[in-house]
Order: C-alpha cells, then structure tokens, then sequence
C-alpha cells in the first residue's frame, strides 16, 4: 500500500469507528452517567482516580490533569489524580506483583463517595479487575472505559463504556481519548455553567 493510500485508509477506519461510537445509543447514554457519576462524586467533596497501562496509563493521567489543572477555560482545580506514581508503581511491583499496583494504590488513598475510571481497550487487563475488585470493597463507584463490551472490566464496572475500534488498540484508544474529554466537559457545564454559553 502507498503512503497516501495508507493515510486514508487509516483515516477511514477511524471515521468508521467513530461513526460506530455514534451510532451505539447504549454507549451514549452510559457516557451521559459516567459524567453525572463524576459530577455527584465532586458535588460530595470525593476525589476521581483514574488508572490503565501503556497507553491508557497515559489517557488515565490525561483525564486527571485536565480536571486538576485545566480543560477549556479557567476555574478551580478538581481532586482527580491518575495512579502513575513511579515509586509506587515499581515498589508495589517488586513486593507484591504487578497486578497490585492500582489496587494498592487505592486502598491507600481511597474512600467510600470516591470514584474510579479503570481503562483497558481489552478489558481483560488483571491490574485493572483487581482494582475494580478492590473499589467494590470500599464502595467506591467505578466507570469502565474499554473496547469489547463483554470483557470481564465490562461486566464487572458500575457504568460500562464500550468504544469497539476495530481488530487492533489504536483504533480503540482513538475512541477512548473523546470519551474521556466528552466527560470532562459534561462535568465542567454541571459544575462551572460560565465558562459554558451554548
């Protein structure tokens, strides 16, 4: 395939995993909760956390900074931290395993009213159960972001979103990185409405 060919092709199978997206009403609705869920657990004084690995480490610490620090316009920072920590990462790892690495994390900093989003494009990723496992014991809500919807993190979130890419993650990372800011911002209009004029 020709490098222009390639650009489009890869284009293509991008707008039709959007369009997909789009298309899916149960997904809409499930992102429209996640950010009620967000906007109630700030409203009640809890804090978001937010975790994944590779690349959805790296969109869990986008989410994070963008609610701390800042999204669009400004206004107050919001108690949102990704665990990304690399002292905590490598200490739990060496200890315990690294399937304890955000469970551990969570139970030290957690508390019940708080909120979690766990990211895995396959869902299946064993440090993310377990940290849902873990925010299920000290009842903390928990917002699944992943790419097959019956994947064990879909079964098991309190609010499930589904963003099917295609055969490979990147399509589906692709998916996952406007979800992520669609939720910031429906929680910006509930909580900062002035820096929203339509």
């Amino acid at each position: 395939m020709s490098p222009d060919a390639c650009v489009l092709s890869s284009l293509e199978e991008a707008q039709t995993a959007l369009r997909a997206l789009i298309g899916n009403k149960e997904t809409l609705r499930a992102i429209e909760n996640a950010g009620a869920l967000l906007t109630e657990t700030f409203k009640k004084g809890g804090r978001v956390f937010s975790c994944g690995n590779g690349g959805s480490m790296c969109d869990a610490m986008h989410f994070a900074e963008e609610l701390s620090g800042r999204y669009r316009l400004d206004r107050p920072g919001l108690p949102a931290a990704s665990m990304s920590d690399p002292g905590h990462l490598s200490c739990v790892a060496n200890d315990y395993g690294y399937e304890h690495v955000f469970s551990r994390y969570l139970q030290s900093h957690g508390k019940s009213g708080d909120c979690l989003l766990a990211i895995s494009t396959s869902g299946t990723s064993k440090n993310v159960i377990a940290v849902v496992e873990m925010a299920k014991k000290m009842g903390i809500k928990t917002i699944g972001l992943m790419g097959k919807p019956d994947s064990t993190l879909g079964k098991m979130a309190d609010i499930k979103i589904s963003a099917p890419g295609g055969a490979f993650a990147d399509r589906v990372q692709e998916l996952h990185i406007k979800v992520i800011h669609i939720m910031i911002e429906l929680v910006e209009r509930q909580l900062f409405p002035e820096n929203y004029t339509a």
